[in-house]
């Protein structure tokens, strides 16, 4: 489909001011479901919103947030070396848990009152954004979560105090959630995996579970991580995923 990718909005959020989303739809007229997109701790870079447009492109109202929207100015991208990871992972451990749960219902809200959205909610995220669409699905209003390789979800290391709750609160998902986990990513290694798992069989989640042999960030098209080949085989994934439970 033929794409809008250019559309932002400022959205309000309670207690932390305007957060901008950047809005990825099929240019064709009707409505479609709305997928919040989380991004990493760079924010909307180039690779993201290639992401957004892929997922926009196949039937989807994409919306983007600006995860760090109280910190930086709107637009601010960082970039991907050592300074811009640096204020990334500082700005991660330095924003509240409650004010990322800001942010998701705010963005949700938003998402549903798009004139575009036919009222289906899923979310997507990679990194740091996979842990926020997880924590995101835990909204009523959303039916699906896709999370690649959420980071901190296993260690409740996510926020200021690096004390998370995402876990404990696994016992409240009432989305369909998929995880998409590299076999050979540091951040989240197999003992961390298998505690994720272990809670979700606890609490009787409905759930999709998918292990690759790659690195971590295998989805983002820069640098030397990225794997042509699992990115098609993981939107494929995705795509088929929505398709059944945004429908």
């Amino acid at each position: 489909m033929i794409l809008h990718s250019d559309e932002v909005r400022d959205v309000d959020v309670p207690g932390s001011g305007p957060m901008r989303m950047h809005l990825f739809r099929p240019a064709a007229e009707g409505c479609f479901p709305g997928v919040l997109l989380f991004s990493e701790i760079y924010q909307v870079t180039a690779p993201i919103r290639r992401l957004a447009a892929m997922i926009a492109g196949n039937g989807y109202v994409v919306a983007v947030p600006e995860v760090y929207h109280e910190y930086e100015p709107a637009g601010t991208v960082l970039n991907y070396d050592p300074a811009g990871t640096d204020r990334g992972n500082a700005l991660k451990v330095t924003k509240p848990v409650a004010a990322y749960d800001a942010d998701a219902q705010a963005g949700l809200t938003a998402l549903l009152e798009h004139p575009a959205c036919n009222g289906r909610l899923g979310t997507f995220g990679v990194c740091l954004g996979g842990h926020l669409a997880y924590r995101a699905a835990l909204d009523p209003r959303v039916s699906a979560a896709a999370c690649f390789y959420p980071t901190d979800i296993h260690a409740g290391t996510l926020g200021e105090g690096r004390s998370d709750d995402s876990l404990a609160r696994m016992a409240d998902l009432k989305a369909e959630i998929m995880f998409v986990w590299g076999r050979q990513d540091p951040h989240v290694p197999y003992a961390g995996r298998e505690a994720i798992r272990a809670r979700l069989e606890e609490v009787g989640a409905t759930y999709a579970w998918h292990e690759m042999n790659a690195q971590h960030a295998f989805l983002r098209d820069e640098g030397p991580r990225y794997d042509p080949a699992l990115f098609l085989q993981a939107m494929a994934l995705t795509l088929e995923f929505y398709r059944r439970t945004l429908a």
